[in-house]
């Protein structure tokens, strides 16, 4: 897993592109503080190579959570800046600093 950041020198957002390899699976979404936990505004697209990749423009100086839905499954971030407990969730989801 990756997450790439390119900060716009023209706008106050930053790209962030999410890279999750996931050969077997199906579908991968992006949820997180960034869009209201729903995973029909973070699909991933699915490339030739079985890695699952998209880009979202992100507002600069914030903080999200987020976690990947892998198939049905939550999984977190092995390159996130921090974690953060969840107390709804009992586990903790990946930071995002941007």
């Amino acid at each position: 897993m990756a997450i790439t950041k390119q900060y716009l020198k023209s706008k106050p957002v930053c790209k962030v592109t999410f890279i999750v390899p996931a050969e077997e699976a199906s579908k991968v979404f992006v949820v997180g503080d960034f869009n209201d936990w729903n995973p029909k505004n973070g699909a991933l697209r699915k490339l030739k190579n079985g890695t699952f990749k998209g880009t979202m423009d992100l507002p600069k100086e914030t903080s999200y959570q987020f976690r990947y839905l892998v198939d049905d499954t939550y999984v977190n971030e092995t390159e996130a800046d921090s974690y953060q407990w969840n107390e709804y969730a009992g586990t903790e989801n990946a930071v995002l600093e941007l």
